[in-house]
């Protein structure tokens, strides 16, 4: 299996797309229409260094990730089972997995850019060489409840966001600690609380569009799970004020089997990144795979013929040793209250079922020793008690 991931805003450079735009003229044509000026000159020459102005950058790089995108079904015939995207870069991802065309996707962006460009309170950070554990503590103790954690890169790299003196006031404890302090080329603390008022004015805006089911999974910066089509309005707005999980979220793509992981844009910052994070946590195996194919409303795992080297199923869950060990063929538990749903034929439906039934001891000078392991034990799962 295979997922693309798909840069932010830090990583736009002078010359990026290269080669780009003349192998896809429609396209760059089309986004110079939408946007109002030539996006390739942008890229490649950078005009009154307008390539880092948030308004600028977000639009470029989502033009380029598009792009890029293109170039590697061209070259390979082949879209991925999975997608994520660091920040900016999830509008890359959903693009990619057909929840919104080029053009759409590069409007919400082209609106995305304005509002935040237009965010003039507050100021980014990034924190190099310290615990998750302590940052937390050093903000905490030193009183800087002014400021939020913005991304949570790798297991040492973070950023924070909040409000620019007690940012900047963080920069003598990180470094008293052994951590190294970058202030961020940003206008505002974004993925923070202070934008709210962003988050309402993107909700509002979002809300006139019309989005499809993506085509295969596409994890979210907020919570590192697939996006869901009911909800992908709100947790698109409300990510401008959540930090990005992007831990998190390259942990949930590495547990399916196999997966292969590749940064789709300009620069390799992601690639980077996710060593950090393999060579901290490790490529587990599968606890919970992703499975090729639509994702519905109902369910983040799509319907649909499994695919091989990863793809998972009910009985496929669960460590087969417990499943062994107890002649279960699901490793689902439950369980029930005295005189609550505890019955003789609920037990025996579970056991029949191959899960695992609980009872409290207690029911059975209601329901009888004999009675239950009479026949259960005519099944071959096995009962647990509860004591």
């Amino acid at each position: 299996m295979i997922a693309y991931v798909f840069p932010g805003q830090g990583s736009q450079f002078k010359g990026m797309g290269e080669g780009l735009f003349n192998a896809f003229p429609q396209l760059t044509t089309a986004a110079g229409s939408i946007l109002g000026y030539d996006v390739a000159d942008l890229c490649l020459n950078n005009p009154g260094n307008r390539l880092n102005q948030t308004q600028y950058t977000q639009p470029a790089l989502y033009v380029v990730n598009a792009l890029s995108y293109f170039d590697k079904i061209k070259q390979t015939g082949r879209r991925p089972d999975a997608a994520a995207g660091h920040s900016l870069g999830e509008y890359s991802a959903l693009m990619a997995a057909g929840v919104f065309d080029f053009e759409t996707g590069l409007k919400l962006v082209m609106k995305r850019g304005e509002l935040m460009g237009g965010v003039t309170r507050g100021c980014m950070a990034a924190v190099i060489g310290l615990t998750i554990e302590s940052l937390e503590a050093l903000l905490s103790e030193n009183n800087l409840h002014g400021v939020d954690i913005a991304n949570y890169n790798t297991p040492s790299q973070f950023v924070i966001s909040g409000l620019r003196r007690q940012v900047l006031s963080a920069e003598e404890f990180v470094k008293a600690s052994g951590g190294i302090f970058m202030p961020l080329k940003v206008s505002g603390a974004f993925h923070s609380r202070y934008m709210e008022e962003v988050r309402a004015r993107f909700r509002q805006h979002m809300e006139r569009g019309t989005f499809l089911a993506p085509d295969f999974p596409v994890i979210s910066n907020v919570n590192a799970k697939p996006h869901k089509p009911k909800s992908l309005v709100d947790t698109l707005a409300a990510h401008l004020c959540e930090p990005v999980q992007w831990i998190d979220s390259i942990r949930h793509l590495d547990r399916s089997p196999g997966m292969e992981i590749k940064e789709i844009g300009p620069g390799r910052v992601l690639t980077k990144l996710i060593a950090k994070i393999r060579q901290a946590y490790g490529t587990p195996p599968a606890e919970a795979g992703i499975k090729q194919g639509r994702v519905t409303g109902k369910t983040e795992l799509a319907s649909g013929n499994t695919t091989s080297g990863g793809a998972i199923s009910p009985e496929s869950l669960g460590d087969p040793s417990f499943k062994k060990d107890y002649r279960l063929k699901y490793a689902y538990l439950t369980g029930a209250m005295f005189r609550g749903i505890a019955s003789r034929e609920l037990v025996i439906k579970i056991g029949k079922a191959g899960l695992m039934g609980f009872l409290e001891p207690v029911a059975f000078r209601w329901i009888g020793w004999k009675r239950i392991f009479g026949t259960y034990k005519a099944h071959w799962a096995k009962p647990i008690l509860l004591v």
